[in-house]
């Protein structure tokens, strides 16, 4: 008489996920492969993402891949391995995409808000400060700021409001009378025709106004036709409604002389 191998058929009943193992003669068991589960007869793939996310972070989304097998991915709005996942705060870089003059607040995951800061105005990706501080960051106005700072005027850095008509600064460096003023001592004068006190007078504002008092104390006259503002009948208004803080801001193509 010979032993009666059990697992020599059809792998002994078992699953074909199984191992058919010789117990005693007549007999054996059933074994689950490796990333398998069950009683041998019937066995399935053990799928490690129900049990504790697979090991994955909980701000992870776990894949199964294979038999007891699983990949970690981090969620978005968050980087890592997987396993550890850390977020990612949109506020961390470049300040959110916000205004270097706004605070950026991560709210929610990929959002965030951007508010200008105390004493500037905006929406938060553009804040302006007051117009002392707009016509230094703006290359178009700089030169004027600068010829305010080397001459220490003032008048126009309390709350306002103030309208200012700025020559553009390639005709302050290019006009050759800004030397004779300067030297004769009356830049200042030409300076201040520039600026127009206790009014916010943006373009459509000017477009109703015939003439306005400077705070040098002549009149600008002011005249409108085919689409253009024109100031003393030679100056055009070529860039507008700069607001600041205390202001406006409008640049002009000429120099005005009171």
């Amino acid at each position: 008489c010979s032993a009666i191998d059990a697992c020599e058929s059809s792998n002994g009943g078992c699953s074909s996920k199984a191992e058919c193992r010789r117990t005693t003669p007549g007999n054996r068991a059933c074994v689950c492969h490796a990333g398998y589960t069950g009683d041998g007869i019937v066995c399935l793939e053990i799928n490690p993402c129900l049990v504790n996310n697979g090991g994955c972070d909980r701000n992870a989304e776990c894949t199964q891949t294979g038999p007891n097998q699983a990949v970690c991915n981090c969620l978005k709005g968050y980087s890592g391995d997987g396993k550890i996942c850390t977020y990612i705060s949109l506020c961390s870089q470049n300040n959110g995409g916000c205004s270097d003059f706004a605070i950026c607040n991560d709210t929610e995951l990929t959002e965030r808000t951007c508010t200008c800061k105390p004493n500037y105005i905006g929406d938060g990706f553009n804040c302006r400060g007051n117009i002392l501080q707009e016509l230094l960051r703006d290359s178009n106005t700089s030169r004027f700021y600068f010829h305010l700072e080397a001459l220490s005027i003032r008048d126009i850095s309390g709350p306002g409001p103030f309208t200012l008509f700025v020559p553009h600064t390639d005709v302050l460096n290019s006009d050759p009378r800004v030397k004779e003023w300067i030297a004769k001592g009356v830049m200042p004068q030409v300076l201040r025709y520039h600026m127009v006190g206790c009014a916010n007078l943006l373009y459509n504002d000017l477009t109703a106004i015939t003439n306005i008092t400077s705070l040098h104390g002549d009149l600008i006259h002011i005249s409108y036709s085919q689409n253009l503002l024109v100031l003393n009948n030679k100056a055009e208004i070529i860039l507008s409604d700069a607001v600041g803080t205390n202001g406006v801001i409008h640049v002009i193509n000429q120099i005005l002389v009171p």
